[in-house]
C-alpha cells in the first residue's frame, strides 16, 4: 500500500577520476618494488654498500636542491631588478636560465627519497635534454587541457564549485546585498535581550 509520499532517490555517486583510483594502488606497487630492490641488491652486495648508497642519494639529492633553489632564487631577483629598471640585464637573457628549476628540484627530492628507482629516476631528471622534453610534453598537454576547459571566467569556477555539495546536488541560490536596510552604516543597534 502506498501514502503518496515520494520515494527518495538518490543521486548516483560522481564517478572517481583514474588518478584517485589508481595512484594509491601505484605508490603501494612502487614502495613494495622499492623496498624489494634494496633487500635484492643487500643480498648480492651488502647491507653497508646500500646504506652507502642510499646516503650518497640523499647527500646529492640535498645538493642538487640547493643548487636549483640559488639559481631560481637568482633568476627571481635579475627579474624583479629587470623590472624595476626598466631596461633588460644582459644576464637576463642567457639560456636555460628558469627553465628546468622544478625539474631538477623534482630530480633532487627524488634522490633523497631511499630507493634505488626513485634514485635512477632522480638522475634521469638531472639530463638536460630529457628535462626539455619533460616540459615541453608537460606544455604541451597544459595547453590541450586548457583549450578543453569549458568557459568561462576563474570567478565562475570557484562559485560553482562552491555552490555543489559533496553528493552530487546542486544548491540553487541567489545572493541580494541590501546595504540600505537597517540604517546606516555607522549605527549600532541594541543586543536582543528577553
Amino acid at each position: 500500500m502506498t501514502t503518496g509520499a515520494p520515494t527518495p532517490t538518490y543521486p548516483a555517486r560522481p564517478r572517481r577520476s583514474r588518478l584517485r583510483t589508481f595512484l594509491p594502488l601505484g605508490i603501494a606497487a612502487w614502495l613494495v618494488l622499492e623496498i624489494w630492490l634494496l633487500t635484492m641488491v643487500a643480498g648480492a652486495a651488502s647491507g653497508f654498500a646500500v646504506l652507502l648508497l642510499l646516503i650518497a642519494g640523499f647527500v646529492l639529492g640535498s645538493v642538487v636542491i640547493k643548487r636549483a633553489g640559488r639559481r631560481a632564487f637568482r633568476n627571481l631577483t635579475e627579474t624583479l631588478q629587470q623590472q624595476q629598471g626598466g631596461t633588460p640585464s644582459a644576464g637576463a637573457a642567457r639560456p636555460g636560465g628558469s627553465e628546468g628549476n622544478g625539474l631538477l628540484m623534482l630530480g633532487g627530492l627524488l634522490l633523497m627519497l631511499p630507493g634505488l628507482i626513485s634514485d635512477a629516476v632522480g638522475l634521469l631528471l638531472l639530463i638536460p635534454p630529457i628535462q626539455k622534453a619533460i616540459s615541453r610534453y608537460a606544455e604541451r598537454t597544459f595547453e590541450r587541457k586548457l583549450r578543453e576547459a569549458t568557459p568561462g571566467t576563474l570567478g565562475d569556477a570557484f562559485q560553482q564549485a562552491r555552490i555543489r555539495r559533496p553528493d552530487g546536488k546542486v544548491v540553487q541560490g541567489e545572493v541580494i546585498r541590501d546595504d540600505t536596510a537597517g540604517g546606516t552604516a555607522g549605527e549600532r543597534r541594541p543586543p536582543l535581550t528577553g
